[in-house]
């Protein structure tokens, strides 16, 4: 081979490597610009028409708008939530797949021996969408009118009251682990087959108390079939200003909350990232959003992505503690 030849295969050879290299680099802010120049998926774990879904829908819509692209929902139900997170783990760091995430995500690596995804790993947080907490009620023939009462009770009548939730490991469950560890009472735990039948028995008295989310017991509140101690956010609900916290009712460092945000494959380029966040936190500082949100008890929640990262990563922690402390075994 001549010198003029290998002086060309090398020139070839570091094109090539530029190149590559050049590929790998993180967008740019021209790059980042650009984006989204096609529509973006949002994978929903769980059925059209649910809870979950609508939060996701509301907030595909004004983005859309926002970003001049079209956000659509694909609904990817299954496994707790698990087969939509593993899908957007195994996408392509872009931008355009994200998960619509929630507390429930956080609970599920506590439970499963093996998933094919590590949550911590595989996603990154982009940005919360809403938050709200759930509620301590408890049947109305129950003789305590606040949460100090039902503690010294329960202390006074070690495990003759019993509370409802959706099942093992459900976050309905946790919130009431997390009451029992920290009032140190023995209250025992009687699983059904969603939150509406642990509702439903706390009405009948099959139970005496529950941890249903908000909103959907304030009827039965105002109606006068069952009596709201508190709710385990750790702020009073805007739309309930005299309804104490567990917090402030002596049960110091007491929250547990429901929340939905929005979550990236872990590589997705913080460029891509930032942009996400600024629209979804323009999105959910809208009057329109707060009035929508409001209606079911949920406020708008609003952080970088940084803090929001950070966030999702203690609620992983904080359920991993309380199913240990249950003696739960990963399945």
């Amino acid at each position: 081979m001549s010198s003029n030849q290998i002086s060309q295969s090398r020139r070839n050879t570091i094109r090539t490597i530029v190149a590559l290299a050049s590929a790998s680099l993180p967008l740019t802010g021209a790059q980042a610009q650009s984006f989204p120049d096609h529509p973006i998926r949002l994978l929903v774990g769980y059925p059209a028409g649910g809870g979950t879904d609508q939060v996701a829908r509301l907030l595909a819509q004004r983005l859309s708008d926002l970003l001049g692209q079209q956000v659509v929902v694909v609904n990817q139900p299954g496994a707790t939530g698990a087969i939509a997170v593993e899908k957007v783990a195994a996408s392509a760091a872009d931008g355009y797949t994200l998960l619509l995430i929630s507390i429930a995500d956080t609970v599920v690596p506590a439970l499963r021996a093996k998933l094919p995804y590590d949550l911590e790993r595989d996603l990154v947080g982009v940005a919360p969408i809403v938050g709200g907490p759930f509620a301590l009620v408890v049947n109305t023939s129950l003789p305590v009118a606040n949460v100090k009462e039902l503690i010294a009770f329960a202390l006074s009548h070690p495990g003759k009251l019993n509370y409802g939730s959706p099942g093992v490991g459900n976050s309905l469950h946790l919130a009431g682990e997390q009451f029992k560890l920290m009032t140190k009472t023995d209250i025992v735990h009687v699983p059904f087959k969603g939150a509406a039948e642990a509702v439903t028995a706390t009405v009948g008295g099959q139970v005496d108390l529950c941890f249903p989310p908000l909103s959907t017991v304030l009827p039965l509140v105002d109606a006068g079939k069952l009596k709201l101690l508190a709710v385990t956010g750790s702020t009073r609900a805007s739309s309930l200003p005299n309804i104490p916290t567990i917090a402030e009712s002596g049960v110091a460092g007491y929250d547990r909350t429901t929340w939905f945000g929005v979550a990236a494959p872990s590589a997705t380029p913080k460029p891509i990232i930032a942009k996400l966040n600024d629209a979804i936190n323009k999105v959910m500082s809208t009057a329109e959003m707060k009035q929508i949100h409001a209606k079911q008890n949920f406020e708008p929640m609003k952080s970088s992505a940084e803090k929001f990262n950070a966030f999702m990563k203690n609620e992983i922690i904080q359920s991993a503690v309380l199913i240990r402390g249950l003696g739960i075994k990963p399945e």
